[in-house]
Order: C-alpha cells, then structure tokens, then sequence
C-alpha cells in the first residue's frame, strides 16, 4: 500500500532536481510472442538506450515530487541472439510499422500524480501517475518505482506493462508469421540520475 507524505512546513525549496543520465541507465521492453516460436520462449527483448529528463525530488513532501522522460524513438533495438537478418526485419517493423518512428521521433512520460512511502533513510516506494504519449496518442500510465538516494546521485527502478492497443498499435507480426506478439509490453527500467549543481 502506498501513502503519500504529508508536508510539514515543507515548500518547494526543498525539491531537488536530478537530470536522467542515459550512461548508467537501462531501459527495456520485454514483448511476448504467440505463434509458431512462442513453444520456443522466442520474447523478444529491446533496449532503449536514448533517454533523457529530470526528476524532481521533494523528500519533505514527496507528493511534490515529478519525472519528466523523453526517449527518442529512433534508438529502440532489438538485443536478442538473431540472426543479422531476423534482427533487421523486427528493427525495420518496430520503426516502420508500430512506433512510426519517422514520424513521431519521441516519446514522453509527464507525471501528475506522486504518492510513496519512506522504506529507510534515502530509500522510497512510489507510485507514480502520468501520462505516456506515443505516435501522437496520449494514455495514463501507472508506475511503481523504487527510489534510492545516496549523495547527489539518484536511482529509481522499477517495471510496468502497457497494451498496445490503447496507443492504436497492431502487435507485430514477422519472421513470414512465425512470430506473433501479444498485446502486452513489460518495461523494466533502472535509471540513474545526478544531482543537478
């Protein structure tokens, strides 16, 4: 259960903010296959390695507190041990067929909405609200996070899922059919952010 924390005297003077770090950072998705490979464990798994932002991070009053992501649509790849062939084909329909990437370059992540619990010093469980907008659609999406704060560093990690189909996203078919993807997409991320100076 999450709570949020209520201010004592706190104002916004107390809020630090951290820029995202893209070195340091993972950021994955985790897409599910059905079909002919799904008997084979075939869940195609992508890196996000282009993200950018800042959090904003108020610890007297955490409902104060924000993220703000960016991550160019552009750099999505597929990691897994493929074939240089298969690899290009889902690369080429991820970017051409689902993200539009060409068209629609970024995709953004504003919260409005921050509640958590202090676990131990420096450490917080949050439950993040906010708005995921991807190839023009614009959806809520809930996050759980883990917040970790030590010096001027932060850590949040995490995983959440989405369904394509709310974004107007066909799951992808390739491989001539023999792999079909589900709806669903888990995110796992593990984001580093500095103290801004």
């Amino acid at each position: 259960m999450h709570y949020a924390i209520e201010p004592k005297g706190a104002s916004e003077d107390a809020t630090v903010r951290y820029n995202i770090e893209t070195k340091g950072s993972t950021f994955t998705v985790r897409a599910f296959a059905t079909g002919l490979l799904s008997s084979l464990g075939h869940n195609p798994t992508i890196s996000i390695p282009a993200i950018e932002g800042e959090i904003s991070l108020n610890p007297d009053a955490i409902e104060q507190s924000s993220i703000h992501m960016i991550v160019q649509a552009s750099s999505l790849t597929v990691t897994d041990d493929i074939s240089t062939k298969d690899r290009e084909e889902i690369n080429r329909r991820i970017h051409d067929e689902v993200l539009e990437s060409g068209s629609f370059p970024e995709i953004e992540y504003q919260s409005s909405k921050v509640s958590a619990s202090k676990t131990a010093e420096g450490q917080y469980w949050a439950a993040i609200t906010g708005e995921l907008k991807m190839r023009g659609v614009e959806y809520t999406q809930p996050i759980s996070a883990r917040l970790t704060v030590n010096g001027t560093t932060l850590r949040a990690t995490g995983d959440f899922t989405i369904r394509q189909s709310d974004y107007e996203i066909r799951p992808v078919t390739a491989l001539g059919g023999a792999v079909k993807l589900k709806d669903e997409l888990k995110f796992s991320f593990d984001i580093t952010a500095r103290k801004q100076a």
